[in-house]
C-alpha cells in the first residue's frame, strides 16, 4: 500500500461569497470546474488545493497512490458510489482515511463511520482521479450495480437520436431499467473516451466478458460478478436501441444506432451472433469528430510518408490498397 499526499506550501482563503460558491457547485454538479473563475483558479486542481488548505485535509494523488485490496472486503461497496468516496485506510491515529471529492458532504462521513465502526477522516481527492480509481478497483459497470440500482438514470450525458419503440412486458421491460439502461450508457461512454474501435460482448460459461479493442488489441475489462445478471438485460437494450426484434434469440442480427454523447454525435454498428451460452455482441463504434482525414494522420513512418507523396505525384499509375473487413 502506498498512498501519496500532494505538499500544499500556498496560503489560501476564500471569502463567503466564494465558499458560497464551493458549497453549491459541489452539492449540485458534485466538482468545482465550473466556478474556476469565481474562485480564481486557472485549474480545477488548483481549486482543490485551495480547499483542501482552507479545511486543513491532506490532497491525496490518487494517479499516484495504491492500496491494498483488503481494504475494500470491509467496506459496503454501495457508500463508494452513492457518495462518491473511496477508502484509503488508516492512519496514525486509526482512523480510517476515506478520500472525497466534496469533503462537505458530512452525511458521506457519517455513514462510512457508521458501517465500519471507525473514526474517519476524509482526504481531498481530484474527481477525475477518484473515477478512475474506483473503475480500476471496482470495474467498469461496478457504479450501476451497486449504487445505482433504486435511483433515476442521468444517462451519462448519452443521447439517443431515434426514437425507441419497445414492448411492454419480459425482457424489454427489465431492459429499459434505470439502472440498465444507466449500465449500458456507462459500457459505450467508456468505450468512446478511451477511443476503443470496438465493444465485444462475450457470453461464456462461467459469465460475461466485456473487451474493448484499443488501436488494434482486445483488452478485457474488469467487471463485478454481479453483472452476469444482467446479460440478458444488456443484449436486450441494445436490441431496442438499434431497432432489432428482442423475441430472436437464435438468429444473427446487424442494426445500427446513433448516438450522442459528451456532445459528439457517435455512429455504432452492431452484431449479434447467437453462441452456446447466449448472445454475443460485438459493436463497432465510428466516431467521426476523432478521425483524421489527412495521410499524416494515418501515422505512417517519415521514410513511407516520403516515398508514399512521391508516388501520388506520378502523372500515371495506381495505388492499391487492400485488407480484411475493417482493416481501414
Amino acid at each position: 500500500m502506498a498512498i501519496v499526499f500532494s505538499e500544499i506550501t500556498e496560503q489560501y482563503q476564500f471569502s463567503p461569497v466564494q465558499f458560497q460558491s464551493v458549497r453549491e457547485a459541489l452539492q449540485n454538479e458534485g466538482r468545482l470546474a465550473s466556478i474556476l473563475p469565481v474562485l480564481g483558479a486557472r485549474t480545477e486542481e488548483q481549486a482543490y488545493r485551495a480547499l483542501a488548505a482552507i479545511l486543513r485535509l491532506r490532497l491525496v494523488e490518487l494517479s499516484k497512490s495504491s492500496i491494498d485490496p483488503v481494504i475494500l472486503e470491509n467496506f459496503p461497496v454501495k457508500l463508494v458510489h452513492r457518495y462518491g468516496i473511496f477508502p484509503l485506510g488508516t492512519d496514525e491515529n486509526g482512523s480510517l482515511m476515506v478520500a472525497t471529492s466534496n469533503p462537505l458532504e458530512m452525511h458521506a462521513l457519517d455513514a462510512a463511520s457508521a458501517a465500519t465502526a471507525m473514526p474517519v477522516v476524509p482526504v481531498v481527492a481530484l474527481p477525475a482521479e477518484l473515477g478512475k480509481f474506483i473503475k480500476s478497483h471496482l470495474g467498469v459497470g461496478a457504479e450501476t450495480i451497486d449504487g445505482l440500482m433504486a435511483q433515476v438514470a442521468d444517462e451519462l450525458g448519452v443521447e439517443v437520436l431515434d426514437d425507441l419503440e419497445w414492448e411492454q412486458g419480459g425482457d424489454a421491460q427489465l431492459a429499459q431499467e434505470a439502472s440498465v439502461v444507466r449500465l449500458v450508457n456507462e459500457i459505450l461512454t467508456e468505450a468512446v473516451e478511451i477511443r476503443a474501435s470496438d465493444i465485444h460482448i462475450e457470453a461464456q460459461e462461467e459469465g460475461m466478458r466485456i473487451r474493448y479493442r484499443i488501436d488494434g488489441v482486445l483488452q478485457t475489462q474488469p467487471m463485478p460478478p454481479e453483472i452476469n445478471r444482467f446479460q440478458s438485460a444488456i443484449v436486450s437494450r441494445l436490441k431496442i436501441m438499434a431497432r432489432l426484434n428482442i423475441a430472436e434469440k437464435r438468429v444473427p442480427q446487424d442494426g445500427r444506432i446513433k448516438l450522442k454523447v459528451s456532445g459528439r454525435e457517435i455512429d455504432i454498428r452492431l452484431s449479434i451472433i447467437p453462441m452456446l451460452h447466449g448472445e454475443g455482441i460485438v459493436v463497432r463504434i465510428l466516431d467521426k469528430d476523432m478521425i483524421d482525414f489527412s495521410l499524416r494522420g494515418i501515422g505512417m513512418d517519415e521514410d513511407i510518408y516520403a516515398q508514399f507523396g512521391k508516388l501520388i505525384k506520378q502523372p500515371h499509375g495506381i495505388i492499391l490498397v487492400t485488407g480484411p473487413n475493417g482493416s481501414g
